[in-house]
C-alpha cells in the first residue's frame, strides 16, 4: 500500500452506421450532455474487444463511442465489411483504472472519493493515479484532470499518500513536466521535510536511482517549500565537525 503513515474542445470527424449526409462533425463535449440522438448514433456502430492488464479483463465496448471521446481509438477500427469485433489489447494497463474509464466513456462521470467509506478511499485514490496514466496515453485530458483531483482528494480523505513502490511506476510512463510529477515530488518533499515522520529521503532510494527527474524534482521542491532559504554556510565550521574520529575522541589535527 502507499505512503508508510476535474478541458479543451476537441473536434474531429467519424463516420457512423447511422446513414448521414457527408461526414458527421463531432465536438467533444461530456457524453452526458450529449443529444439523445447523437447518443443513440454512438451506439449503432461496430464493437471493440478490449483486453486489459495481465489478467486480460475483457469489455465489448462500442467503437464509435471511443472514437467521440479521443482519437487514439480511431487506429484500431473494425474492419470494413467484416462482422468480426475490433481487438485491441492494453495489457500494461490497470483493469480498476480502464473499469473508471469505461463509466466514463458511457456515462461522463466518475464517482467522488468524499462518498466513499474510508476504507474504500485509498484503493479508488490508488485507481484514479493509474487512471490518470492511462488518460495521458490515450489523450483524454478533462478526464485526467477530474483522476488526478480524486487522486488528490484520497490520499488527504485517507491520511495517506504514495510511497516508492507507486511513485516508480508515475515517473516511468509520464513526460517531465507531467501535473502528476509535480504533485507526487511535492508530495515526497513534504514527506521528507516533516519532523514527525520516521522516514527520510533514503526511503525513496529506488525512485532517486531509477529517475534523475524525481531526483531534481524533489530537490526543486524543497528548495521552493523552505522558500530557498540559504543553509548555514558548512565552510565555516571550526573544529573537526568533517573528521573522521569518535565524539569526544582527542583530536590529533591541529
Amino acid at each position: 500500500m502507499g505512503y508508510h503513515s476535474l478541458g479543451s474542445l476537441h473536434t474531429y470527424f467519424q463516420d457512423f452506421a447511422y446513414q448521414h449526409p457527408g461526414r458527421f462533425r463531432m465536438a467533444n463535449i461530456n457524453i452526458a450532455d450529449a443529444p439523445a440522438k447523437t447518443f443513440a448514433e454512438l451506439l449503432s456502430g461496430p464493437m471493440m474487444d478490449v483486453y486489459v492488464g495481465q489478467s486480460k479483463r475483457h469489455w465489448c465496448l462500442h467503437h464509435d463511442l471511443l472514437c467521440y471521446h479521443t482519437p487514439f481509438f480511431e487506429n484500431h477500427a473494425p474492419e470494413k465489411g467484416k462482422q468480426k469485433n475490433g481487438k485491441l489489447e492494453l495489457l500494461e494497463e490497470d483493469p480498476q483504472a480502464f473499469e473508471l474509464l469505461v463509466k466514463w466513456l458511457y456515462q461522463g462521470r466518475i464517482d467522488d472519493v468524499s462518498d466513499m467509506p474510508m476504507d474504500k478511499k485509498w484503493d479508488y485514490a490508488d485507481a484514479c493515479q493509474k487512471l490518470y496514466i492511462l488518460c495521458d496515453k490515450i489523450d483524454m485530458p478533462q478526464l485526467k484532470n477530474i483522476a488526478i483531483d480524486q487522486f488528490r482528494k484520497g490520499c488527504f480523505e485517507a491520511g495517506l499518500v504514495p510511497g516508492p513502490e507507486e511513485i516508480k511506476p508515475i515517473y516511468d510512463t509520464t513526460p517531465p513536466r507531467s501535473p502528476i510529477r509535480k504533485l507526487i515530488s511535492q508530495i515526497a518533499a513534504r514527506q521528507i521535510m516533516d519532523p514527525e515522520s520516521k522516514k527520510d529521503a533514503a526511503a525513496y532510494r529506488m525512485c532517486f536511482e531509477a529517475s534523475a527527474d524525481f531526483a531534481i524534482d524533489v530537490v526543486n521542491a524543497i528548495r521552493q517549500g523552505t522558500g530557498a532559504k540559504l543553509f548555514h554556510d558548512p565552510t565555516e565550521e571550526v573544529g573537526c565537525v568533517y573528521h573522521e574520529h569518535g565524539t569526544g575522541q582527542l583530536c590529533q589535527v591541529g
